[in-house]
């Protein structure tokens, strides 16, 4: 357990601690299990390896009762560079997908001093919040139906009861290829039973679509963000060939996001839940950020 800015934060560490430091950020529904095939061997190369589980999964507790139990974009970023402090992590190699890929482009474009490269998944993850009543298309309006149904009270009770099911139901329809097992889904599914995680689920999708007030502690973080910020650290984009819920056509045009050096990669058999199912990438585009 780290202590880190609103945070007592349970973390992984794996690697020697004079390696260079790399952090995995895994995304909902999920938890640090999805790096179980990229952490060690970036280890066994000598990789300070740190897989932290996000707020509100797994041991991961808020320190404070009266802070509000956000999932908001800026939270994300924050809490990362807070851990970074707390373990003495002056510049790493950050990379995730989902929310974990939110937070480590927040940390990207808002504080690029501290990033030696950036390995996320389906490009940039950055909130347009302004814009996020603008309708999209009914396909992609249709992917996201489980942000709906958490702007509803039933959504909210039917999460807290059934958040094994329903999470296990987004797996099957953002991976669709991947061949998941009920005894690999149960140990991830232990870290929704984190007491907080129905609330920071909720209100992170409903921030988002301006449903839902945020933290007053993280405003000037949103300020800087709705401005969309540019990423100027190396980066590779990674995007599965068969996402469900986030298409590869969706980071085709997100080279304009990134004014540093820059590589997209469509990984082919692979769903959303892209450490997981396809360990390699992460890998080789870490490896190959670091030797820069």
């Amino acid at each position: 357990m780290v202590t880190a800015g609103a945070l007592d934060v349970g973390v992984e560490l794996h690697g020697p601690e004079d390696g260079t430091p790399v952090i995995l950020l895994h995304g909902f529904p999920d938890d640090v299990r999805t790096y179980d095939g990229v952490a060690p061997p970036l280890a066994s190369a000598g990789f300070r390896v740190v897989v932290p589980y996000l707020r509100g999964y797994g041991p991961t507790r808020y320190r404070n009762p009266s802070t509000p139990r956000s999932g908001q974009q800026a939270a994300l970023g924050a809490d990362l560079l807070a851990l970074m402090d707390a373990l003495g992590i002056g510049r790493a190699l950050l990379a995730g997908y989902d929310w974990g890929g939110r937070a480590a482009c927040i940390v990207s474009a808002l504080w690029p001093e501290r990033v030696i490269g950036l390995v996320s998944a389906t490009g940039y993850n950055i909130q347009d919040i302004a814009r996020s009543a603008e309708p999209r298309d009914p396909e992609a309006e249709l992917r996201y139906w489980y942000q709906w149904y958490l702007h509803t009270e039933r959504g909210i009770a039917g999460l807290t009861a059934n958040r094994a099911a329903f999470c296990r139901k987004l797996w099957e329809l953002w991976s669709p290829t991947y061949p998941l097992t009920d005894a690999e889904y149960a140990v991830t599914a232990a870290s929704f039973d984190n007491p907080d995680f129905v609330a920071t689920v909720v209100q992170s999708y409903r921030h988002r679509h301006k449903a839902a007030p945020g933290d007053p502690a993280l405003e000037d973080i949103e300020t800087r963000l709705a401005a969309q910020p540019p990423i100027t650290v190396p980066t590779v984009v990674l995007h599965g060939a068969e996402d469900g819920v986030d298409p590869p056509a969706n980071s085709e045009g997100a080279s304009r996001r990134f004014r540093g050096p820059y590589q997209r990669i469509v990984v082919p058999g692979a769903g959303h839940f892209l450490p997981r199912e396809a360990p390699q990438p992460w890998i080789a585009c870490l490896q190959e950020l670091a030797a820069r």
